[in-house]
């Protein structure tokens, strides 16, 4: 139904031939094929197409990738080449071959040609001794747009003995069969969709329960179209649910985030009690850690580049920290007890900062690639979690969990909660308050410059990274409670899951603005946030 008719006729011979014994012949990619390539008619290409998928053999699945890729050469005398990497190959024999001089020109291939190579590359994988490559191949034909492979999917079905690609192969030809004459054919394919979980199946089955503007029915047949309203029920119901699987988990990995941005802000506000408008920039000079170290991976070690975002953790913790420090040492030590000043000297050091950032690195934003490991993602039906996201919810509540243990089981951690919960106390029996203030303010700094490695990895990186975060980290704080790291952690994924459920009703504007409302009035309710800290003196 689909694509000019010698496409259809290229596809039906592919797949005539290809339910056959699939055995190797000695030279099916013959010099005639290669020979119409070189034409400048795309009929002839097509023809040439439909010879060389409809007689697999060692050089087919090679020469219609180069085909697709733009790396075959073809004479006008029916020789061809394929390049890559490793060298040329020819295209006949797949030995080892020089390519002639002048090289000839690329073979041009327009959209339907490259839809007709798509097809015929996916009817071959339908074959492939590799699983994954027979499932891949089965779901790239479940949009049933291609009624000439319906021959090679019901071969396939019928050969194929693992279960899920026989289940995706069953959903392919069904997507066909749903446009087929026979009533009963109609019927099987829209009681095997039901088991789908893909946006399109849903689509077509509600085209078929549509009621036209003259009151007849899109389904002619009663018990295809009850049958198919079952169907897009089921269907829709799984994908209802995937989507809001998708939400919570967006939200997660929003809130883990947060969570990773407000750590540092809750030991340093909790502890000094300073309002530290330049928290953002640590975080933003943790991001531009992982490009130079990217950089240096880049230039230096270009084959371990996957392990930059590893290495570059101690990098952004470090250099983080040590800013983090030289603030705390020049500025913020002068300035306890003074909340308004410590604001406006922040602020302007965060501007000192962002500046700094741009004549160094420039104004643009820097590219940060991220490696193969943190590519691609799981995928369950029609939702896909991103690695990197998987990877940075867990990375958060690793850094969590390290913030604990040095809370809570380190000298410094003592000293810590101490001075938060009574610092005079804590002066008068010996703790060291001015260097306590001075270790933890670079604590906190150097796992903003953590959560920068992080960002850097689902994001874009440039001078005024920092300032997309430094409000929500504050929210995040005062919501948790302020020094409660509990509380950080509820505050920072409750308001990532919140902001994503509600963003498709309202829009990412009105919906932060709600719950900006929401959190203004829960403080004015409980001024001390979700977890009030506890002591016989706290100060603000």
């Amino acid at each position: 139904m689909n694509g000019f008719p010698w496409m259809r006729a290229g596809r039906a011979a592919c797949a005539a031939l290809l339910l056959g014994a699939f055995a190797l012949s000695a030279q099916a990619v013959d010099a005639d094929a290669l020979k119409q390539l070189a034409s400048d008619d795309f009929d002839e290409k097509a023809a040439a197409i439909e010879s060389i998928a409809g007689k697999p053999d060692a050089m087919t699945l090679p020469v219609l990738k180069a085909l697709q890729d733009g790396t075959l050469r073809v004479d006008g005398q029916g020789a061809g080449w394929i390049k890559s990497e490793a060298g040329v190959v020819d295209a006949l024999t797949g030995k080892p071959a020089e390519m002639p001089s002048p090289e000839p020109d690329e073979v041009t291939i327009n959209n339907n040609l490259r839809g007709q190579i798509d097809a015929a590359l996916a009817a071959l994988k339908l074959f492939a001794p590799e699983r994954g490559v027979r499932l891949a191949a089965a779901r790239s034909l479940q949009s049933g747009e291609d009624d000439a492979l319906r021959d090679t999917l019901a071969g396939a079905l019928e050969k194929e003995t693992d279960g899920g690609v026989k289940e995706a192969i069953a959903l392919a030809l069904a997507a066909i069969d749903v446009r087929a004459d026979d009533p009963k054919l109609r019927l099987t394919a829209v009681q095997v969709l039901a088991a789908s979980d893909r946006a399109e199946m849903r689509t077509m089955l509600a085209a078929m329960v549509e009621q036209k503007p003259d009151g007849s029915w899109a389904e002619t047949d009663d018990a295809v179209r009850t049958a198919a309203r079952a169907s897009l029920s089921e269907v829709s119901g799984r994908l209802a649910r995937a989507e809001w699987f998708g939400r919570i988990f967006a939200g997660l990995s929003l809130g883990s985030i947060l969570m990773l941005a407000a750590i540092g802000l809750a030991i340093t506000y909790g502890l000094l009690g300073v309002i530290n408008m330049a928290h953002g920039e640590m975080i933003m000079i943790g991001a531009y850690a992982t490009y130079a170290t990217q950089s240096v991976f880049r230039a230096s070690m270009p084959d371990a580049i996957a392990w930059y975002p590893v290495a570059a953790l101690p990098v952004a913790f470090v250099v983080a920290a040590s800013v983090g420090i030289v603030i705390e040492r020049t500025v913020i030590r002068w300035l306890y007890g003074r909340p308004l000043e410590t604001l406006l000297a922040t602020w302007g050091v965060s501007l000192i900062l962002i500046q700094a950032v741009r004549q160094i690195f420039g104004p643009q934003n820097v590219e940060i690639e991220n490696p193969a490991w943190l590519s691609g993602g799981i995928q369950f039906g029609s939702l896909v979690l991103p690695y990197n996201r998987i990877v940075i919810i867990g990375f958060a509540l690793a850094v969590l969990g390290a913030v604990a243990l040095v809370l809570n089981r380190t000298r410094l951690g003592l000293f810590v909660r101490g001075v938060t919960q009574n610092r005079p106390m804590a002066s008068a029996v010996g703790v060291p308050t001015d260097r306590v203030d001075m270790m933890a303010f670079g604590l906190g700094s150097g796992i903003a410059g953590l959560a920068g490695v992080a960002l850097s990895q689902v994001g874009n990186v440039g001078p005024e990274l920092g300032q997309s975060y430094i409000i929500d980290s504050f929210i995040v704080v005062v919501l948790g409670g302020v020094g409660q790291l509990l509380g950080t952690v509820v505050a920072g994924f409750g308001l990532g899951v919140a902001n994503k459920l509600l963003e498709p009703w309202l829009g990412a504007v009105i919906a932060k603005i709600l719950i900006l409302a929401l959190i203004i009035a829960f403080i004015q309710k409980r001024p001390s946030g979700l977890f009030a800290l506890k002591g016989r003196a706290v100060e603000n």
